[in-house]
C-alpha cells in the first residue's frame, strides 16, 4: 500500500512533466524587448512565441526552466519572439552556451515555467 506521501510526490512529478513545453531552442541578440527592458547577449533573457506571450498578459518577468539532456538553466521572459513557434524559443547567447555551444544554433529543449 502506498503512502499518501508517495502518492503526492508521484503525482507532483507527473503533473510537473505534464506541464512541460517542448520546442527549439535558438539564439538572438537582445536589445529594447517587448516587456520594455533594455537587454544584453550577457543577460539570462528569453523571448517567447507570439501566442505565448500574448496568452500570458504577465508574461514579462516571469522565470522559466530551460533543460536540454542533463543540462538546466533559468531565464527571464524580457521578449516575444515573432518567428518562434508555439513551445520554441529563442534565448540569449548567455542562456544558450548554458546548454550547448552556440556553434549548433538550435536544439530541441524542454521548458516550463520556474515555481
Amino acid at each position: 500500500m502506498y503512502s499518501f506521501t508517495k502518492v503526492i510526490a508521484i503525482l507532483s512529478c507527473v503533473l510537473h512533466y505534464a506541464a512541460a513545453f517542448e520546442g527549439d531552442l535558438t539564439y538572438y541578440t537582445p536589445g529594447l524587448g517587448s516587456c520594455g527592458e533594455t537587454n544584453s547577449e550577457t543577460d539570462a533573457v528569453v523571448a517567447l512565441s507570439p501566442s505565448q506571450f500574448t496568452t500570458d498578459p504577465q508574461a514579462c518577468g516571469k522565470k522559466i526552466q530551460i533543460h536540454l539532456g542533463n543540462a538546466t538553466t533559468m531565464a527571464t521572459v524580457a521578449d516575444k519572439c515573432p518567428a518562434c513557434s508555439p513551445g520554441s524559443i529563442d534565448v540569449s547567447p548567455a542562456v544558450f552556451q548554458a546548454l550547448a555551444p552556440l556553434t549548433i544554433g538550435r536544439a530541441q529543449i524542454e521548458w516550463d515555467y520556474a515555481t
